[in-house]
């Protein structure tokens, strides 16, 4: 792993961001894993996969933390409701199909 001021090529930045984007995934696929659940527990309790609080909750951490890395938070909000948007999709199959 090297900071990005020690990248000194293309091929470094790109192995780094090669490494980032394969931890990401596997975030990615570890947030599924508690969406997944989140799912079968609202079946259980009869909850709807969309709960309109709790995606205004979830937009808001994430700008708070956008802000706080010193990114964008109206870009990140963007990026964040599609994954939020994707999230409820896979709910609503599990609870289709339950």
């Amino acid at each position: 792993m090297k900071r990005p001021e020690d990248c000194t090529t293309m091929a470094d930045i790109r192995a780094e961001i090669d490494r980032l984007d394969e931890a990401l995934v596997a975030l990615f696929a570890e947030r599924t894993a508690y969406i997944d659940r989140a799912a079968a527990i609202k079946e259980e309790i009869g909850l709807p996969a969309r709960i309109e609080d709790r995606v205004e909750q979830v937009v808001a951490n994430v700008r708070r933390h956008a802000a706080a890395h010193g990114l964008p938070p109206d870009k990140l909000e963007k990026l964040w409701r599609k994954l939020i948007d994707w999230s409820i999709e896979r709910e609503e199959d599990h609870l289709r199909k339950g």
